[in-house]
């Protein structure tokens, strides 16, 4: 996706949000991820996985849990430059995104295959080392990459033994 969508939403005179760039790939055995609990309109949790040089993200509905019997509504959003992941703080009223941002969980993720041909696909599978969220997850698409739900995905815990206690 780029950064052009991110850039075009924000008046960045208005908002404390980082304008950032895209970055240089980094390790895969590096890549970050970060949940960040946002007070908007209203309450959901923004997902953002590190990859090729920004933070694809998806916006979960509720907050994610290590239950594998739940599923979470995850829509996927316009892609966020990496220094993204440090923010928190308000966006102002009338600003795209107004409302409070926390940072709800932080960590590094580990894909289990390429990620960007994972994402394209529309499964991608992964492993989360957070201090919250750890484990095997997926993300998967609920329609393919030419229908209307094109944006709309699954989030789900894996078994792995990590949060499998209940079940």
């Amino acid at each position: 996706m780029g950064l052009q969508r991110y850039q075009a939403k924000r008046h960045f005179d208005r908002t404390p949000e980082p304008r950032g760039g895209i970055a240089p790939s980094r390790s895969a055995a590096r890549l970050r991820f970060v949940v960040q609990k946002h007070a908007a309109s209203t309450l959901h949790y923004d997902l953002r996985l590190e990859m090729d040089g920004a933070l694809k993200s998806w916006s979960v509905t509720k907050e994610p849990i290590d239950d594998r019997a739940v599923k979470r509504l995850a829509v996927r959003t316009e892609d966020h430059p990496l220094e993204y992941a440090d923010f928190e703080g308000d966006i102002p009223e009338r600003e795209y995104g107004a409302g409070h941002v926390d940072l709800w969980d932080h960590g590094v993720w580990i894909p289990q295959e390429a990620p960007l041909t994972s994402l394209r696909r529309g499964k991608l599978e992964f492993e989360l080392k957070g201090r919250r969220l750890r484990g095997r997850w997926a993300l998967v698409r609920m329609g393919n990459a030419s229908t209307r739900k094109k944006h709309l995905w699954l989030l789900t815990k894996l078994a792995d033994g990590d949060g499998d206690a209940r079940r």
